[in-house]
């Protein structure tokens, strides 16, 4: 019972984490085009800092998305995963082409958030390069989310699931919300300087 009750947490915080990147890369959109909540919908005064909420909610994605494999070192699963399977897992027990799917689309987050937290030190140029892998980490994990087993089992999971469901979702908005980026929200007038007090970056 408790093995079932961590693996079920585990996939709880994938869930979660898939969330949070998801919410991370909307208000990473709408830095992009300029967006500013006191000229726009909800129309606030005194609105967050969106750059503030962009980099925290980057921060704790990642933070939560490094728990969701770690529980599995606890869940006593047979045969059992190690530490090298969760870094590296090209051989991992269960799953292995979707759990090597899964790192690699963390590793790419983890760049994106490390260059970012050093963006001043970097080119701007070679920042945005770096910057746009968080495109390719996103598309890993929600390959990885929405192929796997999340019980361990072997097969294809149900796709119509609720879980699934959620994460196929924001997917469908990313990829929405990703095109009026590039072929409505581009053309969008550029923030006034004034408009708040911290500088925001260009995804």
């Amino acid at each position: 019972m408790m093995d079932v009750s961590l693996i079920d947490v585990s996939a709880v915080i994938a869930l979660i984490a898939l969330c949070l990147v998801s919410l991370n890369f909307l208000i990473g959109l709408l830095i992009a085009v300029r967006y500013d909540p006191r000229r726009r919908w909800p129309r606030i005064s005194r609105p967050w800092s969106l750059f503030r909420i962009h980099k925290w909610t980057g921060y704790s994605a990642l933070c939560v998305a490094a728990a969701h494999p770690t529980l599995l070192l606890f869940a006593g699963t047979q045969p059992k995963f190690s530490l090298g399977d969760l870094l590296l897992p090209i051989h991992s027990p269960y799953q292995r082409l979707y759990n090597i799917l899964g790192a690699l689309g963390f590793y790419c987050f983890l760049v994106v958030i490390v260059t970012s937290y050093f963006r001043a030190r970097l080119p701007r140029k070679l920042w945005k390069k770096f910057h746009y892998t968080g495109y390719v980490g996103a598309a890993l994990m929600f390959v990885h989310g929405t192929l796997i087993n999340q019980y361990l089992e072997q097969g294809m999971p149900d796709l119509l699931d609720g879980e699934k469901v959620l994460i196929e979702a924001c997917c469908l908005l990313l990829i929405l919300a990703t095109i009026w980026r590039y072929r409505g929200g581009a053309r969008q007038a550029p923030l006034r300087t004034n408009i708040t007090t911290d500088a925001q970056p260009d995804p």
